[in-house]
């Protein structure tokens, strides 16, 4: 059993920065990877970057590889994204998501073992 809980989120104009948290509680080691994805109106969730607790390797979706930067802090069990240079297409709900196996580009949403409730980021143009 694992709680993700997001923050962060909120309404900022084109080209600001925002950073995401996700604080997980319960059982969080360093096995789990953690990730981020997220779900625009009237569009599927997709994968946003992902991050190895074990080696710290991570992961980006091509829209998305310079602009954001996922990192972590294992001591305070954190995950965190860096977005930068925000775009009006980056509009979406964010959802934290950790999994015991590797999160790769191409993890299917099946196999995420927890998600967060999701933290709403509006970026206006």
């Amino acid at each position: 059993q694992v709680q993700l809980v997001e923050s962060g989120g909120g309404l900022v104009q084109a080209g600001d920065s925002l950073r995401l948290s996700c604080a997980a509680s319960g059982r969080t080691f360093s096995m789990y990877a953690g990730g981020w994805f997220r779900q625009a109106p009237g569009k599927e969730r997709e994968f946003v970057a992902a991050i190895s607790w074990s080696l710290g390797t991570t992961y980006y979706a091509d829209s998305v590889k310079g602009r954001f930067t996922i990192s972590r802090d294992n001591a305070k069990n954190m995950v965190y994204l860096q977005m930068n240079s925000l775009k009006p297409e980056d509009t979406a709900v964010y959802y934290c998501a950790a999994r015991r196996n590797p999160i790769l580009t191409t993890t299917p949403m099946s196999a995420i073992d927890y998600w967060g409730k999701g933290t709403l980021v509006t970026v206006s143009s």
